[in-house]
C-alpha cells in the first residue's frame, strides 16, 4: 500500500498539477492540505474518474484538507478534538481496509503560527497539544495508523537550509520542535527519517527570493506511523521532481510504502 502526503496550496489552482502526479505516482491514500475550497466545491469527480474515494473537510478561502483513497472510506471523522470553538479545518480521520488489515490514516494541516509571540503562536502551541493527546488515543487502538501532513514544524537544524534564518519563525521554535517531537516520543515513526539518513531533504521552498532555485528548503511534511504501520514500513521517499513544474505548490508530495 502507498501513501502520500501534500499540501496542495490550493486545489483549485493546482487540480491539473495534483492529477497528474497521481496518474504518476498512483498511492493507494494520498492525503491533501490547504484545500481553501468548502466541501461542495471540491473538484471531486476529477480524483473519481481515476478511481478514488473522496472524504472533504473544507473551508472557504483558508485551510482544508481531504483524503482520496482507492479503497473504501469507513468511519469518516473531521476536526481535532478539544479545542471548543475552533472551526478551523485542519484535521480528517478515516479508516481504510487494505489486503491485511486497516489502516487508520489522518490528513493533518497544523498552524503556521507566525509571528511568534501572538495569538496565532498560542494557538500552534495549543493545537499541536491536542493532536498529541488525541495521537495517544489513536495509540490505544493498537491498530496501524498514519499521521500525515503539513505539521508545519522543522524537526531539527538537519531539516532546514539555513537553521540561522529560521531562528524567529515558529516553525521552528524550542517549543515547536517540542510539540512534534511529543507525538513520536509516544511512539510514532517518521517514515522519512527511518529510511533516510541524509540530511537537508526538503518538502517546502518559499516562492520569494529563489528559494527553489536555491534548494533554501525546509522539511515540514511528514508521515508519522504508529508502532503497528512502522512494522510495516517498505520504504519513504519526497517527491522533489514535482516543485520544479508549471504553477507549483511551494510544497511537495512525501510518501511512503507499507506492506499492508
Amino acid at each position: 500500500m502507498k501513501i502520500a502526503t501534500w499540501n496542495v496550496n490550493s486545489i483549485k489552482a493546482r487540480l491539473e498539477a495534483v492529477t497528474e502526479w497521481l496518474k504518476e505516482a498512483e498511492p493507494d491514500i494520498a492525503c491533501l492540505q490547504e484545500l481553501k475550497c468548502t466541501d461542495d466545491t471540491f473538484p471531486r469527480e476529477a480524483f473519481e474518474d481515476l478511481g478514488y474515494n473522496c472524504a472533504v473537510h473544507g473551508q472557504k478561502t483558508y485551510n482544508g484538507v481531504a483524503i482520496l483513497s482507492k479503497l473504501p472510506l469507513e468511519d469518516v471523522t473531521p476536526r481535532l478534538p478539544g479545542g471548543d470553538g475552533d472551526d478551523h479545518a485542519r484535521y480528517l480521520e478515516a479508516v481504510v481496509s487494505g489486503k491485511k488489515g486497516t489502516l487508520r490514516v489522518a490528513s493533518i494541516y497544523a498552524p503556521n503560527g507566525n509571528p511568534i509571540g501572538t495569538d496565532k503562536y498560542t494557538y500552534k502551541l495549543g493545537w499541536l497539544e491536542r493532536l498529541a493527546a488525541h495521537a495517544r488515543d489513536v495509540l490505544a487502538l493498537e491498530e496501524p495508523a498514519a499521521l500525515m501532513g503539513d505539521y508545519n514544524v522543522i524537526p531539527t537544524p538537519d531539516d532546514v537550509y539555513d537553521p540561522k534564518a529560521w531562528l524567529n519563525d515558529a516553525l521552528f521554535q524550542p517549543e515547536s520542535r517540542a510539540g512534534l517531537r511529543r507525538i513520536e516520543y509516544l511512539g510514532y515513526t517518521d517514515a522519512f527519517r527511518a529510511c533516510h539518513a541524509e540530511t537537508h531533504q526538503y518538502t517546502f521552498w518559499d516562492y520569494q527570493a529563489g528559494a527553489w532555485q536555491k534548494d533554501h528548503g525546509i522539511r515540514i511534511d511528514h508521515i508519522l506511523l504508529s508502532p503497528q504501520a512502522a512494522d510495516h514500513l517498505k520504504h519513504s521517499a519526497i517527491d522533489k521532481q514535482v516543485r520544479g513544474r508549471e504553477r507549483p505548490s511551494d510544497h511537495v508530495p512525501v510518501w511512503c510504502e507499507l506492506d499492508l
